[in-house]
């Protein structure tokens, strides 16, 4: 019994001297500052979302921006919201999506009155021009005297003159018909692309045919390229395949905003814009900086997809080698201590 007792004593003494410690140490900073701390180390960071429209050079730059936003700054985590343009573009005007780079907004049929309405905001020009539209092998028209290849459509300048042509891309199934190969399902360009095919009446000789994704898409060129046969489809730049091979773009009518959604009109050749909701600049003020000063070119990053190409390498371990390669584009883009953080995890 004296043992129990004693034993008593001591748990008592205990939690009178662990109050008495831990009531010491509270009064050792101030009740506020206490406060602040703790909130701060309970604050979550603030994820950004991008869109991910699945085309290469957009992945390229969404793992660019992922690296420097996580490392350059403090409390921010960067994901990409996979998807076709078309509802990742409505998920940006709602504001469940913060940023879309890489954006073709000239595709995009609500863009000027989501401007105007103040749903979007443009924040800086990413490339300052780009192609897209209807695209064949330079030997096509012209021939490939190393290669052997004589012209196979020498009178073949626009889009229309497809008409004359179907012979020569026929339809892996239908020999009767030629094939066309579309854009990627979901994407604007695709939608436009198929008025266009049934504008010129197209629809009459030619099969649309639409591949899975780019990369399905740019295999059959480049398939068809190293043979030396013809192909005919859409494609757009900057791009590794139009970086490597030697490709045509076909001519249309001059571009007309009234006609360009209708397919009635070339493509215009755009400015690639960085395009944020309404909200992102109030969310992230310190991003804001350095998405204005983001800017690279076609050559820039059609190297560096080239590079993805040939290496077989990630989006990711492309970012990192782009930022090796051309180390002084961080010092335009950041501060020389945030540009300095991004070096250390290269």
């Amino acid at each position: 019994m004296k043992k129990v007792l004693a034993l008593l004593m001591v748990l008592v003494i205990s939690v009178f001297m662990f109050t008495g410690c831990s009531k010491e140490t509270a009064t050792e900073q101030p009740d506020g500052q206490a406060n602040e701390q703790q909130k701060e180390e309970n604050k979550d960071p603030v994820n950004i979302i991008a869109t991910g429209n699945g085309w290469d050079s957009q992945m390229l730059h969404n793992e660019i921006a992922k690296l420097i936003v996580e490392n350059a700054y403090e409390g921010y985590t960067f994901e990409t919201s996979t998807g076709s343009s078309t509802m990742n573009w409505q998920a940006l005007v709602s504001g469940d999506i913060d940023i879309d780079i890489e954006s073709w907004t000239d595709n995009v049929v609500s863009y000027p009155d989501d401007l105007a309405n103040g749903d979007v905001v443009d924040i800086g020009v990413l490339v300052p021009d780009s192609n897209q539209g209807v695209y064949v092998p330079r030997y096509v028209i012209e021939g490939d005297a190393e290669r052997g290849i004589e012209p196979m459509a020498p009178d073949l300048k626009t889009v229309e003159d497809l008409k004359k042509y179907a012979d020569l891309f026929p339809d892996d199934e239908d020999e009767s018909m030629g094939r066309i190969y579309g854009g990627i399902p979901g994407w604007m360009a695709d939608e436009i692309l198929y008025k266009k095919y049934e504008y010129y009446g197209l629809d009459e000789m030619y099969k649309y045919t639409r591949l899975g994704s780019e990369a399905t898409l740019f295999a059959s060129l480049v398939s068809a390229y190293n043979l030396g046969e013809p192909w005919v489809g859409y494609c757009y730049e900057p791009t590794w395949v139009s970086g490597k091979l030697d490709i045509v773009l076909l001519e249309d009518a001059p571009y007309d905003p009234d006609l360009y959604i209708e397919g009635k009109c070339a493509y215009p050749s755009q400015e690639l814009k960085i395009v944020t909701s309404r909200n992102f600049a109030e969310k992230a003020p310190e991003l804001l900086e350095f998405f204005t000063k983001y800017k690279t070119g076609s050559a820039v990053i059609s190297e560096a997809l080239a590079y993805l190409d040939e290496t077989k390498a990630t989006h990711e371990e492309a970012a990192k080698w782009l930022l090796k390669e051309h180390d002084n584009l961080l010092d335009e883009w950041l501060p020389k201590d945030k540009a300095d953080k991004v070096r250390a995890i290269l």
